[in-house]
């Protein structure tokens, strides 16, 4: 199969359907599973650009997609099983993503699965304690998640903050709780 091909594809994880769309040898897009597979199919393809890519997603069967993007999905299910993958080798499309946005999600992507930082923190790397809110706006518009985590990122308080997946705090407290995190000390009931 031909890595520059582009494309869109379904696949089902422990929490759900989630969807991917990769163009040129990498990533494009990531959605977290909405309350349906029609409903991550519908918002993925909302997200993507004009153009990118064509085609209506569909559930992926082996060899369906380039070797890249079947590593992507087989990390991203591991992870939502709770294996330990910081799926860094991950390569994504970074063209419609802005300076500050890459180096936000340059960050969350050194959180190692089952630790958490919060926005304070990441803005502090950032060089600027006060960019902590342009940190959260960053990560809400987040196309990568689960391969860029901004599930890892927390309030200051350890309260989850917000989350703009599917299902918003509760999916990202699941997600914590799955790779054994406790924001605030505290371990998730889910």
């Amino acid at each position: 199969m031909n890595d520059n091909v582009s494309g869109t594809a379904l696949f089902d994880t422990a929490i759900g359907t989630c969807g991917i769309a990769w163009r040129a040898g990498s990533v494009t897009a990531v959605q977290l599973p909405e309350a349906t597979a029609e409903g991550t199919r519908v918002r993925m393809l909302k997200a993507l650009p004009p153009g990118l890519p064509g085609g209506e997603p569909a559930l992926c069967q082996a060899g369906a997609v380039p070797p890249f993007v079947q590593a992507a999905i087989d990390g991203v299910r591991a992870l939502l099983q709770g294996a330990p993958r910081d799926l860094r080798e991950v390569p994504l499309d970074m063209t419609r993503v802005s300076d500050f946005h890459q180096r936000v999600y340059a960050i969350a992507r050194r959180i190692a699965p089952g630790q958490t930082r919060s926005y304070g923190e990441v803005a502090a790397e950032l060089g600027d304690k006060g960019l902590a809110r342009a940190v959260g706006q960053a990560l809400g518009q987040n196309p990568f998640a689960p391969i860029v985590p901004c599930h890892r990122v927390v309030a200051a308080n350890g309260k989850p903050g917000g989350f703009s997946g599917g299902g918003g705090a509760l999916t990202k407290l699941r997600m914590l709780a799955i790779e054994g995190a406790a924001p605030g000390g505290t371990r998730s009931l889910f």
